[in-house]
């Protein structure tokens, strides 16, 4: 069966450059959970003061979700065969509350297939956009606070970290976000990270981000604005959540979008997690949730937001949190 696969984008949705044509990514699935590797990162040499100008609220808002700037990553994903991720023990990581939380209001409908979170909670500070410049281009992301050893990282996809084999630079996360604005300050990268297989090949069974960012009025991330728990090597089929900021139509990027409801492991070409959600380019990255509290906004980040089938709208799919992205979280929080 061929199909094609596509980064979250307007509608149809468009795939990694490299996921077809790397030999790694084309090798046959033994059936054995491969050792997870060690993670691909690059530091950033930024000037946050800089940066703290250069994002200005008309940039912001004149970002272009990152799939729109990349049709050229348009490719096949049918050639590749189905691949396990490599897992290990289920392991959770609980999250912890900023020093004056949001309060939710809950409960919010479920399923959802896309609408504005109302519901407050942590997720309204933890959750937020990424902005970063690719191919000399300003482009957004959406990513999430988590506890950490450091109280200074951020989950996001892989693409939105790397794409077609260069990192992209001038990158910020930005919790909160609100039409142009930045309630909780904008966070330059010291260093962003990715798994070893979206560094080799892009493959879409491994999109998963990550950044370490630096202090802002001599204050750590999480300790402003809380960190949300983590899942590893979980289950399929779970209640879960998914939040970002799309801002291709019919979305405009201003707004905190949620979807939710019984997931699917995808029965085509990835170990993915499926869910009905009609969110669109810059949604990418954003944090996919088990055990989301609606009352409290806390849950425990399992995903983030990948890819879809451009022959099945309105249907969202992101990587399982296996050892690889454990591998990742880890080396992360203690740099």
């Amino acid at each position: 069966m061929t199909a094609s696969a596509a980064l979250l984008a307007t509608g149809a949705l468009a795939a990694p450059a490299a996921a077809s044509s790397s030999p790694a990514a084309n090798a046959p699935d033994s059936g054995k959970s491969a050792v997870a590797t060690a993670p691909a990162s690059v530091t950033e040499t930024q000037d946050p003061e800089r940066l703290q100008e250069f994002w200005t609220a008309e940039r912001m808002r004149d970002a272009t979700p990152l799939e729109q700037l990349a049709p050229e990553a348009v490719t096949k994903l049918g050639q590749q065969p189905r691949k396990s991720v490599a897992s290990g023990a289920e392991r959770t990581v609980e999250g912890v509350t900023p020093a004056a939380p949001e309060r939710g209001v809950g409960p919010a409908d479920f399923p959802q297939a896309g609408g504005e979170w109302t519901g407050g909670g942590d997720v309204v500070t933890t959750s937020g956009r990424v902005f970063f410049t690719y191919d000399g281009r300003q482009a957004s992301c959406s990513g999430n606070a988590v506890t950490s050893e450091n109280s200074s990282t951020v989950m996001t996809a892989g693409h939105c970290v790397k794409m077609d084999g260069n990192w992209h630079t001038d990158w910020v996360f930005v919790p909160g976000y609100d039409n142009g604005e930045a309630p909780h300050g904008k966070w330059t990268a010291s260093e962003t990270l990715t798994t070893p297989q979206w560094e080799a090949s892009e493959d879409i069974n491994y999109d998963v981000g990550a950044a370490v960012v630096g202090e802002l009025d001599g204050k750590k991330l999480t300790d402003v604005v809380g960190g949300q728990g983590l899942a590893f090597n979980g289950e399929h089929n779970q209640d879960m959540y998914a939040f970002g900021f799309p801002a291709a139509d019919p979305y405009d990027g201003e707004r905190l979008i949620y979807c939710s409801g019984t997931t699917f492991k995808d029965p085509l070409l990835s170990n993915d997690h499926g869910m009905d959600c009609d969110m669109t380019g810059g949604s990418s990255g954003g944090p996919w949730f088990t055990d989301f509290d609606e009352s409290t906004g806390q849950g425990l980040q399992s995903s983030v937001n990948s890819f879809g089938y451009v022959f099945l709208p309105n249907t969202m799919f992101g990587p399982h949190f296996g050892a690889d992205a454990e591998t990742l979280y880890q080396t992360a929080q203690s740099s």
